[in-house]
C-alpha cells in the first residue's frame, strides 16, 4: 500500500520504491529508503507531509504513491 493511505499519526516501514531510477535516487536523498521509518504528519490538499529520519518533507501525492509499505 502507498504511504498516502497511510493515516496521520502513523508510523510505516518502507517496504518498496517503484519508478525510474531517477526518482528513486531523489528520494533515497530525502531518505526514504527501503526498510526506513516514515512516520505520516498529516495530509493537506494534495500533500503528505512525513518525518523521517527528524526532517518533515512534504511530498506530491503523486510521489507519495510510489513509495510502498
Amino acid at each position: 500500500m502507498p504511504i498516502s493511505m497511510a493515516n496521520p499519526g502513523e508510523t510505516v516501514i518502507i517496504r518498496r520504491i517503484t519508478g525510474s531510477d531517477k526518482i528513486k535516487n531523489h528520494l533515497a536523498e530525502l531518505g526514504f529508503v527501503v526498510d526506513g521509518e516514515v512516520t505520516i504528519i498529516n495530509k493537506i490538499d494534495n500533500s503528505v507531509i512525513c518525518n523521517v529520519k527528524g526532517s518533515r518533507i512534504a511530498l506530491s501525492e503523486q510521489m507519495a504513491n510510489r513509495i510502498m509499505f
